[in-house]
């Protein structure tokens, strides 16, 4: 049987990314994105529904992306889904269902508030933790002090 495990999002992040090392030494960037749907109740009052997905980077990718999103900040995120499991410390067992990125784009404006000039593919590629390959990201010749976008 054929399966297909692929995420498309595009949203705004809730706040600024959160950049950590795994034992091993690779970068691991978290954040999460907030979606909004627009729909009318069987009254016909207008309602908004607001879903929250936490997306995890890898690598490189997790580098350039702790360094230039900031909460606000859309995206469009490409990925795919990933289930974990643990024992919290009071003992229970806690599930999560979070979105692996593999391309990332920056949408809209930077920090500095300069319009971005469509939407610049930050990364590609699929990082994972246990792959012993990691794939170099595609980005555009940066210069030292100049954003990729």
């Amino acid at each position: 049987m054929a399966t297909l495990n692929k995420v498309l999002l595009m949203g705004n992040l809730t706040r600024d990314p959160e950049l950590r090392y795994a034992p091993n030494g690779t970068a691991v960037t978290t954040f999460t994105l907030a979606m909004s749907r627009v729909f009318n109740s069987v009254s016909g009052e207008k309602k908004e529904d607001v879903c929250y997905v936490r997306v995890v980077c890898w690598a490189k990718l997790a580098q350039i992306c702790s360094e230039y999103l900031f909460k606000g900040r859309p995206v469009f995120v490409e990925g795919r889904l990933q289930s974990r499991s643990w024992q919290a410390s009071d003992g229970t067992k806690r599930n999560t269902l979070e979105v692996i990125a593999q391309n990332i784009q920056f949408l809209g404006k930077g920090k500095n508030q300069e319009p971005v000039s469509g939407a610049d593919e930050v990364a590609s590629g699929e990082d994972v933790p246990n792959n012993d390959k990691l794939e170099e990201f595609s980005l555009a010749e940066k210069q030292d002090d100049e954003v990729p976008f």
